[in-house]
């Protein structure tokens, strides 16, 4: 294992949040463009952490608070692995094992509201799930191998030959970012009618984590896109990255929330369509 990558997986612990604030402040400051409003500043998701911190935390049961606790450590060890060069299957092993503690986090609250949120984040785990696990599929058949170091250092033609999973992975990088039309189990926007759904009963410290929580996944998610065009270099790579983790928003502020039913339906069909097709066709376009 090369230095540097450690030097990389311990600075995504410590700069990981920092920067997920950023990517969460810059999607706030574009979504009020798009609705003709001026916006908070840059900085407002930390200012707003950080208030959270100094207020009360009401504490229904003992549980949630480990389960958030869980939620935060498995979504460290996902980011670590990743930012690492290891194996990006174990990396989704863990990210799905920290959703995991997040919904039962929600569960152990006993409100109905939380309930129902944590149920319908269950359901869009079913949803994307396939997807992701298409991803990591999708690499090793290209490259012979699950490290991410190994992707990295890949064909510059990867890309195309995962165009398929691509598509598919930006499909169902909406329903990870928690934006419309698949803000099923929680929204930052008021019309949610579910109040905040999973997180409605957790306040101060405890919405403290799922906050912070959802800083580091942010960076790994946007991690997820950046492999797919690393072989083409830092300097080409993070622009496409980010232009395309940010038209994200876009999607967000152009489109009415569905159902649960029709979202499982999308996302099945777009795994079939885009990841199982590419997966079929990879031995022919390899």
């Amino acid at each position: 294992m090369k230095p540097y990558a450690w030097s990389l997986a311990f600075a995504f612990i410590l700069v990981g949040p920092l920067l997920g604030a950023l990517l969460a402040g810059v999607d706030r400051r574009l979504t009020a463009r798009m609705q003709s409003r001026k916006g908070p500043p840059i900085l407002q998701p930390i200012y707003d952490v950080l208030k959270l911190f100094e207020k009360d935390t009401l504490v229904v049961t003992q549980l949630q608070t480990l389960y958030l606790w869980g939620f935060l450590f498995f979504m460290v060890i996902a980011g670590f692995i990743l930012f690492l060069g290891s194996d990006l299957l174990l990396s989704l092993f863990a990210l799905t094992v920290s959703g995991i503690f997040l919904c039962l986090a929600a569960y152990a609250t006993n409100s109905p509201y939380s309930n129902i949120g944590s149920s319908r984040e269950l359901m869009l785990m079913m949803a994307y799930e396939p997807m992701l696990i298409m991803v990591p599929l999708g690499f090793f058949l290209v490259t012979g191998s699950f490290r991410v170091s190994d992707i990295i250092a890949g064909s510059p033609w990867q890309v195309l030959q995962l165009l398929g999973i691509l598509v598919g992975f930006l499909f169902v990088l909406t329903i990870k970012l928690r934006k419309s039309p698949f803000d099923l189990s929680s929204s930052h926007h008021g019309h949610q009618e579910l109040v905040q759904g999973m997180t409605t009963d957790l306040s101060g410290s405890d919405l403290a984590i799922v906050e912070i929580g959802h800083w580091y996944e942010n960076v790994i998610l946007l991690g997820w896109l950046y492999l797919f065009f690393a072989p083409w270099g830092p300097w080409i790579a993070l622009p496409i990255s980010f232009v395309l983790f940010f038209a994200e928003v876009l999607v967000d502020n152009t489109n009415a929330r569905l159902k649960w039913s029709s979202t499982l339906k999308a996302s099945w069909l777009m795994t079939g369509v885009f990841g199982v097709t590419n997966l079929l066709l990879l031995p022919v376009i390899s």
